[in-house]
């Protein structure tokens, strides 16, 4: 009986697990766009996913975060009586208030709410851009205005906060604060402006200053800071809409800055690091493949974005794999680019789109697996095949319907979605739902 129990507890030991996952930040928990869950659908259903539930939300381009069983969400509400301007480039003042919402990661149902008023002046005034930065008992959310809060994730009480435009004095950009931010360690690190404070650590637990850098001419840009390792360092990457730049994480003193303009400050995507190089990339193709120096913080230009070489970016983060960059530039057609050179392989709009090109099309790209989720901006979720000979669509399925204006009188879903619990949780100005991917 001994051996019997023995032999049954070592299977147990040795068998694949199927593994639940949290979302608690941008792009993942490890910020690498990567779902690392198993037991998740080969294809969808021709009937559709399974809804497990939907909740009514406001306006937003805020991801939601999942952890710990909650789902914490980021939207707008208008003052009542109130309208965004038909014109989303103008920038009158637009009353209203900012909430986050908690809920229940299973049902949906609201555990608590907070919410502050918060006056709009920017461009394309639909509501906060940054998804909430889940870190243990402490949420951080910023919103479009520069409102940085610390709230308890159970309670959501308010445990500190700050003014960017108050307590920095810094500028409002035309599409107001979209900068995630990032915990790393006892730091929480955001992208603020300012004097001497575009990048600002502040100690996670009290909201005190622990170091400010670095300084622009023009646009901070709304690019989410990245720590990543070389030369024996950890580095702290900043890209504002003037150069790439590398901290320390520690003191916030510069490593290394390399110029890179970004057209209209649209420093967005964040920087992808495969190996000892280093991608960055924005609109019109102003994007940057750099080299690190292997003895020290350091960092030289391999290529340059121009004409049919690199590709430029605009709402989402590209993916490296291997040899290889994937991503959507700024026409809306997903490219494959050979990493070393900057040859563009292929470029396709049908998985964003359709057929057609888009001014600023988005598809974010999510790897689980041998393949990709992509979350379009029609509100599909597709599977596909990516490879250096092609685009391979497995699967589509529609979850939402887009709803925010956007250029040419069309209308989108921007906001990138949370894959946890294997489920995909996604959002758009009217709600936000939750469909199962577990492989039956």
């Amino acid at each position: 009986m001994h051996r019997l129990l023995l032999s049954g507890a070592l299977a147990l030991t040795l068998a694949p697990i199927a593994f639940a996952d949290d979302w608690p930040q941008w792009l993942g928990p490890k910020r690498d766009s990567t779902w690392r869950e198993t037991g998740i659908v080969d294809k969808f259903p021709e009937s559709g996913l399974k809804e497990r539930w939907r909740v009514k939300a406001g306006l937003g381009y805020a991801g939601p975060a999942v952890a710990g069983g909650r789902v914490y969400l980021m939207d707008r509400m208008l003052a009542e009586g109130v309208m965004n301007p038909s014109n989303p480039f103008v920038k009158p003042p637009v009353p209203g208030t900012e909430r986050v919402l908690c809920l229940n990661a299973k049902n949906g149902e609201q555990v608590w709410k907070h919410e502050y008023a918060c006056t709009y002046e920017v461009s394309y005034a639909y509501g906060p851009r940054c998804t909430p930065t889940v870190d243990g008992k402490r949420v951080y959310t910023l919103g479009a205005m520069g409102d940085l809060r610390c709230l308890d994730a159970e309670k959501g009480d308010l445990i500190w906060s700050k003014d960017f435009r108050k307590d920095y004095n810094a500028p409002v950009m035309t599409w107001g604060f979209a900068s995630h931010p990032l915990v790393d360690g006892k730091k929480l690190i955001c992208i603020v402006g300012g004097k001497g404070s575009v990048a600002v650590a502040f100690d996670k637990e009290t909201g005190r200053e622990l170091w400010k850098s670095l300084s622009v001419k023009k646009e901070t840009g709304y690019s989410s800071p990245d720590i990543i390792e070389a030369a024996g360092k950890r580095q702290l990457l900043i890209w504002t809409g003037e150069a790439l730049n590398s901290l320390d994480p520690e003191t916030g003193s510069l490593y290394w800055s390399v110029p890179l303009d970004a057209y209209m400050g649209m420093a967005i995507a964040t920087p992808r690091k495969a190996d000892d190089h280093v991608f960055v990339g924005g609109a019109f193709n102003k994007a940057l493949l750099l080299k690190l120096a292997p003895d020290k913080p350091a960092a030289e230009e391999v290529w340059h974005g121009s004409g049919d070489k690199g590709i430029g970016p605009v709402n989402s983060t590209p993916f490296i794999e291997g040899d290889y960059l994937y991503g959507v530039d700024n026409q809306g057609q997903l490219s494959c680019v050979k990493l070393a050179t900057g040859e563009r392989l292929w470029q396709t709009a049908e998985p964003v789109t359709g057929k057609d090109k888009a001014n600023s099309g988005t598809a974010f790209l999510v790897k689980n697996g041998d393949r990709y989720f992509l979350f379009t901006e029609t509100g599909d979720l597709v599977i596909a095949k990516l490879t250096p000979e092609k685009y391979e669509e497995v699967s589509r399925t529609k979850l939402l319907e887009p709803l925010t204006p956007a250029m040419g009188g069309r209308k989108v879903v921007w906001s990138h979605p949370a894959f946890a619990d294997k489920c995909v949780f996604a959002r758009n100005d009217k709600e936000i739902v939750c469909y199962s991917l577990a492989k039956e």
